[in-house]
């Protein structure tokens, strides 16, 4: 049935896809495995755990880029409450994990839900007979978190309650972890609440809503941090107190707390919460009116495309104020070349934000040297760094989704000649020993010491999958590029000879990674030790992409291979169980980790470029489509509402690596449309 959003209230346009009982919300290990991830557009997040716990260095209620675009500080950790009822009985409502293995106070026990409303985490707590509502969200486009409860009215109880909330801060890079007494700042009272000034830094405003404050300075130290101690990494953290907020609630009302850098921060928590949730409405409507089949999506398709949403983010530049680029994955990921150009057409295009699309593609041109695209975009002051060969490949083929997708011949002129500059490149030669072979007009890349392809782990002066030589994604996305650039060439009525010819020798060249066994295809072909036969997911690119290389036949052995040795619930394994160097799990420290990386682990990118492989060479697009819908019931699993980065390759298949990843989220989306 399609979903009229004119139909319904603001909070019943919503997806309430993402829900849990006391049966979830009670168990300490099931209600931290599940995080909820919020972000503002500018770089800046905010996450917890369903608990309310601090399991990672990442989480808080305000991490914002001091440094823009994504020099990101944690500013705000807690805001830790305690219910007081007339009678003077207390009830946490805040749960705490400790360095000496302690979990205390248990606050989540008085957890009755937790859900989404759209993107917004709400929990319900009963404490007695009394019924509380607590939601956090962003300011949509400013740094500023809300914290917010509201006592709801039951006839049996007194129609007022007290909140208290020691306030929790910190002051440092969000990799980070904190010393006590490692900064000293200056704490103000002001007429809404408190000031905290770091000297020489910035400022971190507190307000209330409907309530008052007392300032003090204090620190609260020994927070345990399991998900880092189990990546190998540093696992206690401390914070810094400024005071504690006071409230009486009265049912029906909102009260809290708004951390902000903005000192004219607007505190009033009901017209923020009504911007909030707007923003949401909009970002549906905008994917339905561009895309009717939208309205008769599940649930999870509607949850995935807010989900989307929150990867894009400003990155102005001079003379280009209206820059945008697209943040990898939270936590720990910045905006990357390859991930930004994979990524664009389903957080864009699928979803309607064509301006949006149109703004990326412009921001990255200028990044643009020697026909290569930047894999890591550069920060303020920084050098830009071009260890990819595939980026600028995908860059043409996000070009070539976004004018099929609007027909905008004036901005394809304006492209022309930087995607021209890259094909010339890669022809001719550039970085890393990137050229094209004319003996079979495939790509060659690769020097020693340097990881140019997706599969990138390296650790010091280790590259684990290295890949010199011709990669069979890289010369699927070779043979695309230049298809796509005949057809552009056609369309703005430009030569277009030079590209037909070199597109036919390289489809040419392809076969030869047609294995002997009939098996699929090769991964790497003329690589130092002869041809790579590992079994991997990259050649599914070959069927996936706009323009395949391939028959018909030789299309279906590698879905064959792809769906007999790599596929799982939620993507394919990145090497075949078979292979002497499977890794079943994704464990341990940076070195245990980074050499499984690709050795196994299932990606999720994948799985919605094999669900569009299956559909090509099948033509049963319902198939496809129940394929991707595997998927939904991880949105209800750690990163909440969205999709992780990677699986372990063994069953159960438990997720792993970052918990919100742009590329997994995009291309399910990408082959919802596409479908």
């Amino acid at each position: 049935m399609a979903y009229d959003l004119k139909k319904h209230t603001m909070a019943e346009q919503l997806p309430n896809e993402i829900a849990f009982g006391r049966e979830i919300c009670g168990d300490i290990a099931q209600a931290e495995r599940r995080e909820w991830w919020l972000s503002n557009g500018l770089g800046g997040y905010a996450s917890g755990t369903i608990a309310g716990t601090l399991t990672r260095c990442y989480h808080g209620l305000l991490i914002a880029p001091i440094q823009p675009p994504l020099g990101r500080m944690l500013l705000a950790a807690k805001a830790d409450a305690t219910l007081i009822d007339t009678a003077g009985r207390e009830w946490p409502l805040f749960t705490n994990r400790w360095s000496s293995g302690v979990v205390d106070p248990v606050g989540h026990q008085f957890l009755e839900s937790f859900r989404l409303e759209g993107r917004m985490p709400v929990w319900k707590f009963r404490c007695s007979g009394h019924r509380l509502e607590m939601r956090i969200w962003l300011e949509p486009g400013a740094h500023t978190t809300c914290v917010a409860y509201r006592l709801e009215a039951d006839i049996l109880q007194p129609a007022e309650a007290m909140l208290k909330i020691r306030l929790l801060t910190n002051f440092r890079d969000h990799h980070g972890r904190t010393v006590p007494r490692s900064f000293d700042p200056s704490v103000e009272e002001t007429s809404q609440g408190l000031r905290l000034v770091h000297p020489g830094e910035t400022s971190l405003y507190i307000k209330t809503w409907k309530g008052s404050v007392r300032a003090e300075h204090a620190w609260v130290e020994g927070f345990d941090l399991p998900v880092e101690r189990e990546r190998g990494l540093p696992d206690r953290d401390s914070h810094f107190s400024p005071g504690e907020a006071f409230f009486t609630l009265r049912p029906g009302e909102w009260s809290g707390v708004i951390f902000s850098l903005d000192e004219n921060a607007e505190p009033d928590l009901d017209a923020s919460l009504q911007r909030f949730r707007s923003a949401d409405v909009d970002v549906l409507a905008g994917a339905e009116n561009y895309n009717p089949a939208t309205k008769n999506a599940p649930e999870w398709i509607r949850q995935l495309t807010l989900a989307a949403d929150s990867f894009l983010f400003a990155r102005p530049l001079p003379g280009n104020p209206e820059g945008e680029s697209i943040i990898a994955g939270y936590p720990w990921f910045g905006d990357w070349g390859r991930d930004t150009m994979i990524a664009l057409p389903g957080l864009t295009l699928a979803t309607g934000r064509h301006g949006a699309a149109l703004h990326i593609l412009e921001t990255f041109a200028r990044f643009i040297d020697q026909g290569m695209l930047p894999n890591v975009f550069p920060g303020i002051g920084d050098l830009p760094d071009f260890n990819t060969v595939d980026a600028a490949l995908w860059y043409i083929e996000a070009w070539r989704a976004y004018v099929e997708t609007t027909g905008d011949v004036d901005a394809c002129r304006r492209a022309f000649p930087a995607l021209k500059e890259i094909v010339h490149s890669y022809q001719k030669g550039t970085r890393y020993g990137i050229h094209m072979d004319l003996a079979d007009g495939l790509i060659f890349a690769g020097e020693p010491g340097v990881q140019l392809t997706w599969m990138d782990a390296k650790v010091g002066d280790t590259v684990f999958t290295p890949r010199i030589g011709k990669p069979v994604e890289i010369n699927a996305l070779w043979h695309n590029a230049l298809c796509t650039m005949a057809a552009l060439a056609e369309l703005l009525e430009l030569p277009a000879p030079q590209y037909h010819l070199l597109a036919a020798t390289a489809r040419a060249g392809f076969q030869r990674f047609a294995r002997e066994d009939g098996e699929g295809l090769l991964d790497v072909l003329d690589g130092p030790d002869s041809n790579d036969q590992s079994i991997r997911p990259n050649q599914i690119l070959a069927v996936s992409l706009h323009y395949s290389p391939l028959e018909a036949e030789a299309q279906k052995s590698v879905v064959a291979v792809c769906q007999s040795h790599l596929l799982c619930t939620f993507g394919l394994r990145s090497l075949a169980p078979s292979h002497p160097d499977y890794r079943s799990h994704y464990l341990g420290g940076a070195w245990e980790r980074d050499s499984a990386y690709h050795q196994g682990p299932v990606w999720g990118w994948l799985l919605g470029h094999y669900a569009v492989a299956l559909q090509r060479v099948s033509g049963d697009t319902r198939q496809a489509q129940e394929l991707l819908g595997g998927i939904r019931f991880h949105l209800h699993d750690v990163g909440l509402g969205t999709i992780s980065e990677i699986f372990d390759g063994a069953p159960p298949h438990h997720p792993r690596g970052c918990p919100a990843q742009a590329w997994s989220v995009a291309c399910t989306l990408e082959a919802w449309w596409k479908l």
